[in-house]
């Protein structure tokens, strides 16, 4: 264990609680919205104010990193440890859009402090889970008397996330060498809820496909072609439906080469979480679960690779009859990937797949979307034992493991970096990340900064 004493990283952090809360106050204020050209100048207002509060906590680098689109951050702290393993942290300082049309009920931009709880856009996701580690460094100094970190610590705030981080895998590798590290922090994750703190071990990529079939030139009479010539609708039904075989197994051959098993330990310590079935219904606003047989509902949705329609169409979609073979139809699919499978391989196994079930007579268009890489940090890692060891320290309880069904970068710097992501949270379901009212807890906030102030001890002694 880290000798950072814990009552003196708590007591610090009381201490400095209401500058930290301004600070983080002042930075929400600034709607960098990265979707709506509009911002782009308070992306770039947002930028320079996270550099220079940065260059205020103790920071020797910092640094606006240009990209084709809105800018990124970079800081830099070295340890005066000259063996002191190399750590990355990577979050975002944009938004999402808000209004206060869209339901919120005080000023998306203009954060309050009610009942214990801070609201305003980007509270949460991310720059309150960002802001948390300048006071954890400097929590971490004053407890242990060091003038520098334990770590050689290193920051990446890209501007993009929100947009889909367009330009951030080709950042990653334009600055590779500055970015490089020993393990990769992402705080742009939470836990499962406000009573059980949760590290998350990783997230499924996502593989995007749009295919289109035409048949005739034009949308013709029913009566008159129809049984007679090849109908592309009826082509990409049958096409849909043998995405998956009986057992909800995706049926796309080879899809599951790879695949990363779950160990019967993963599966005892998801079993763990108190998780209620009829309440993640009710949350998923749906009656009934489905999926891949053999497996649980949070087995399928963390640890498990999918296919899905996200959308389909063709011919006439308008009220009453209209008797025609249309002459196209569109459908578009999303593949989550979980560790151990190759996009651009499952990218080709889907369009081989594909292409041998469409009927002659029918021409067709498959594309697809960049690909997002899944990530995934065994259980048994020394780095990943290191955060759950500082959070616990920090709560004060037993931490639990998760995944998560979604997406994100981390991949990138997973695949550029050839370093393990690690994910350190305290967000939680209630926060409404993308809604109306986002909001932090402010304990769970101060928890951030607590752990942090532990993990730099933790992971220096871990990786070494």
């Amino acid at each position: 264990m880290s000798d950072t004493p814990d009552s003196a990283v708590r007591t610090y952090t009381e201490q400095h609680r209401a500058a930290f809360l301004d600070d983080l106050a002042e930075w929400l204020r600034i709607p960098s919205v990265s979707a709506q050209p509009e911002h782009d100048g308070d992306v770039r207002r947002s930028a320079e104010w996270l550099s220079g509060k940065l260059a205020e906590t103790g920071f020797p680098v910092t640094e606006i990193w240009e990209t084709p689109g809105a800018p990124a951050v970079f800081a830099e702290w070295p340890s005066q440890d000259p063996d002191a393993p190399v750590v990355l942290v990577y979050g975002h300082h944009d938004v999402q859009p808000a209004a206060r049309e869209d339901g919120w009920h005080t000023d998306p931009f203009e954060p309050v402090i009610r009942d214990g709880r801070m609201y305003g856009r980007g509270a949460a996701d991310d720059k309150g889970q960002v802001f948390f580690h300048t006071l954890g460094v400097r929590a971490h100094l004053a407890a242990t008397g060091r003038t520098t970190p334990a770590v050689h610590l290193k920051l990446l705030v890209e501007g993009e996330e929100e947009s889909g981080s367009p330009h951030f895998r080709a950042l990653a590798e334009e600055r590779a060498a500055r970015l490089a590290a020993d393990v990769v922090i992402v705080s742009d994750t939470g836990m499962w809820d406000e009573n059980t703190p949760t590290v998350c071990t990783g997230m499924r990529g996502l593989a995007e496909c749009e295919i289109e079939l035409s048949g005739p030139a034009q949308d013709i009479h029913s009566g008159s072609f129809g049984g007679a010539v090849p109908n592309p609708a009826t082509a990409l039904a049958r096409l849909v439906a043998a995405l998956h075989d009986s057992e909800g197994r995706v049926a796309v051959p080879g899809f599951y080469d790879g695949v990363a098993e779950l160990t019967a330990t993963e599966r005892a310590l998801f079993a763990e979480l108190p998780f209620d079935e009829d309440t993640w219904l009710r949350t998923a606003a749906s009656q009934a679960t489905a999926g891949e047989a053999g497996y649980s509902t949070l087995e399928r949705v963390w640890a498990r690779p999918t296919a899905e329609v996200n959308g389909i169409g063709g011919g006439y979609q308008g009220a009453g009859s209209k008797t025609v073979i249309p002459s196209s139809a569109l459908v578009k699919l999303s593949f989550r990937l979980v560790a151990g499978q190759d996009p651009d391989r499952v990218q080709d196994l889907v369009r081989v797949w594909a292409e041998a079930r469409i009927p002659a007579g029918i021409r067709h268009r498959i594309t697809f979307a960049p690909a997002t890489r899944p990530c995934l940090t065994p259980l048994d890692h020394p780095a990943l034992q290191a955060v759950a060891r500082a959070m616990g320290r920090a709560f004060g309880t037993k931490i639990l493991f998760t995944r998560e069904g979604g997406s994100g970068p981390a991949a990138d710097l997973q695949d550029v970096l050839g370093a393990p992501v690690l994910f350190l949270g305290i967000s939680v379901p209630s926060d409404g990340w993308h809604g109306p009212d986002e909001k932090v807890e402010l304990d769970l906030l101060l928890k951030g900064v607590e752990t942090a102030a532990h993990l730099w001890g933790e992971l220096a002694d871990a990786l070494r």
